[in-house]
């Protein structure tokens, strides 16, 4: 029999190891086959936002915000593309950093009409695959085309700032929970994993639950 998993994925479009992390999720949940039917729920964090419209080079950022040197960056960048390749995760050339606030409110959107992690996987995809700007609502909306929505109430949704509300309460909803850095995955409402952990330990996590050994 079927054991359902309640998945919370904490993260920001904007995260290489959010992108690395799913990807493991996903392939763990793979080889668990039929004995788990997780359903996934993702919730949005932002690691920049006040980032200006531009967006800034991730050696500004980075080297700004955590005091790396551009080798520092470069070799960091060159694991996370190993450990992405390792997941079936496939990193691009990206030199920007961007907002992502509009991206966690079409995100809400896709929730609502049942297509939330599609869209999340082609945003990452979109941002770390290909290097495009996802706060541009063109990006977005092509997005949302591409897994299926509707483009015009895509639009619709960016144009006219719904979700705004719902997006920052989730956001203060996880951060009031003790949630500081991201992905952090929770099972079950009651078992925290953090990081892009590798899909064996991800497997290993959710047998034990399941399991009844967590």
């Amino acid at each position: 029999m079927s054991r359902t998993l309640q998945i919370d994925f904490v993260s920001d479009i904007a995260c290489p190891w959010c992108a690395v992390g799913l990807a493991s999720l996903q392939r763990a949940l793979e080889r668990l086959g039929d004995s788990v039917d997780a359903n996934i729920t993702l919730h949005p964090f932002e690691l920049n936002p006040d980032m200006q419209p531009e967006g800034e080079r991730i050696v500004d950022y980075i080297g700004r915000k955590y005091g790396r040197t551009p080798a520092q960056i470069a070799e960091s960048q060159a694991m996370i593309r190993e450990r992405g390749g390792q997941e079936g995760f496939t990193f691009g050339e990206r030199n920007r950093v961007y907002n992502t606030f509009d991206a966690h409110r079409l995100l809400h959107w896709a929730r609502i009409e049942g297509k939330q992690l599609e869209l999340k996987l082609a945003l990452l995809r979109a941002y770390h695959g290909e290097g495009k700007d996802v706060s541009q609502a063109d990006v977005l909306i092509d997005a949302a085309r591409s897994v299926g929505l509707d483009a015009e109430q895509a639009r619709d949704v960016l144009a006219s700032g719904r979700f705004a509300d719902e997006v920052r309460a989730e956001e203060r909803e996880f951060q009031e929970l003790g949630i500081q850095s991201v992905p952090a995955i929770i099972f079950d409402r009651q078992y925290l994993v953090s990081g892009g952990q590798p899909s064996e330990a991800f497997e290993e996590a959710i047998r034990k639950i399941i399991g009844g050994q967590a």
